[in-house]
């Protein structure tokens, strides 16, 4: 399977908390695989056409007023899709980690994808009035939901993983939680080795140091926004020793993180100011 690396929504500026790394805008790093029979499946949308034409309306002015989006046509997942040679319309799957506003702002740009979801997620985000979290516009053209239970798995180095209907066995849900109520990440094995999107699970790199060191601004989101905070620690100290266990098998990343995703779209070369 192919699989690329997106970012589809530039956000706020951050400083990186050690020497070396120049500060960048947080990212919303999603992943667009080629299945073949199954066609592309998405890996979170980011942020989407309409978010970026009416921001106030679907993403929220509080949202923007706190996450500063660049807002940027170009990096809306539909035309990254486009130009990379795809068409849109073979977007067949959509995988969200979770249906907070920055990651699933894509949704109506695919209307004709199944999009797969914890159901405690689905729930929780649909059973209120819209919210700073929760953003209704983003569900408002009624998608093809396929929902998934935690109560049965298979195990995936150690945690409970789950089989999404219709895609390949190369691909995994990897529930994470803590951040939200259905929280997930996604595995995709891209021949060599696992690649474990984490979503919000940690928001940072250093995070899963073997001593973290949480990202000041970054972590005032995450503990701001959290269903479950000892759940959420347990969830990342589970992280950190995956990585310590089985590092030679599995790549671990997170959602919002510059540096990440620059390790990714441009191996072995330093991230340099712009």
């Amino acid at each position: 399977m192919q699989i690329h690396h997106l970012n589809c929504g530039s956000i706020r500026q951050l400083e990186a908390t050690y020497p070396g790394p120049p500060s960048a805008r947080a990212v919303n790093h999603c992943l667009l695989v080629e299945t073949g029979s199954e066609g592309l499946v998405l890996i979170e949308t980011g942020l989407g056409l309409d978010d970026v034409r009416n921001p106030g309306h679907t993403l929220g002015a509080d949202w923007v007023e706190m996450a500063q989006p660049v807002l940027d046509e170009q990096e809306t997942a539909i035309r990254q899709i486009a130009r990379l040679g795809y068409n849109p319309g073979d977007v067949r799957h959509i995988i969200v980690t979770h249906l907070d506003v920055d990651h699933c702002g894509g949704l109506p740009d695919f209307p004709a994808a199944q999009v797969h979801v914890m159901a405690a997620e689905l729930d929780a985000a649909t059973g209120q009035a819209p919210s700073f979290r929760y953003r209704p516009a983003h569900w408002a053209h009624h998608p093809n939901w396929v929902t998934y239970s935690t109560g049965s798995g298979e195990d995936w180095f150690g945690f409970a993983s789950l089989q999404p209907q219709g895609l390949p066995p190369q691909i995994r849900l990897v529930p994470l939680g803590g951040h939200t109520a259905g929280h997930t990440g996604v595995a995709v094995h891209d021949g060599d080795r696992w690649l474990l999107h984490c979503g919000d699970a940690y928001y940072y790199h250093r995070e899963l140091d073997d001593d973290p060191h949480p990202h000041p601004l970054l972590d005032l989101v995450q503990t701001s926004s959290e269903v479950h905070h000892d759940l959420r620690l347990g969830t990342q100290a589970r992280l950190r020793e995956l990585l310590r266990r089985h590092g030679d098998q599995v790549s671990i990343f997170s959602a919002h993180d510059p540096w990440e995703l620059h390790h990714y779209l441009h191996p072995g070369q330093p991230m340099v100011l712009q």
